[in-house]
């Protein structure tokens, strides 16, 4: 009986951290804080659906188990939002706007600039390599 309504508990929390990044999806207004609603209750939620998984079969042996698919969302969660959040940032669908500060702007102008230099370089020894060919 207790053991139920622990269960039903941790199922409703983990249903309503899942409801949460699906509204936080649809509302927030930038990939940024999109990202963030994607990532952050669906790691908890998951843990609430396992725990009570965990409680409702009560076998010893499958908790090793959902620890492990619990560590691999934790694990992996992170990085896809990282990674979605760069591509985010070097394709500009990002408000800047909502940014209070932008802790990529320096880096990634100092990036162009020296891209710009070395393609600059390239291109003056390329050019020069033709103009000596062509005068030989």
């Amino acid at each position: 009986m207790i053991a139920d309504v622990v269960v039903s508990i941790l199922l409703i929390g983990g249903a309503l951290m899942s409801l949460a990044a699906g509204i936080g999806l649809v509302r927030f207004p930038d990939l940024l804080s999109r990202m963030h609603a994607a990532t952050k209750p669906q790691v908890l939620g998951l843990l609430l659906f396992l725990l009570a998984l965990a409680i409702e079969t009560g076998s010893w042996p499958l908790i090793p188990l959902l620890f492990l698919c619990w560590f691999f969302q934790l694990l992996t969660s992170p990085v896809s939002a990282h990674m979605v959040g760069r591509a985010g940032y070097r394709t500009r669908h990002l408000r800047r706007d909502l940014l209070t500060l932008d802790e990529l702007d320096d880096v990634v102008e100092q990036a162009v600039a020296e891209d710009t230099d070395r393609r600059h370089d390239a291109d003056a020894d390329s050019s020069g390599e033709r103009h000596r060919t062509g005068s030989s």
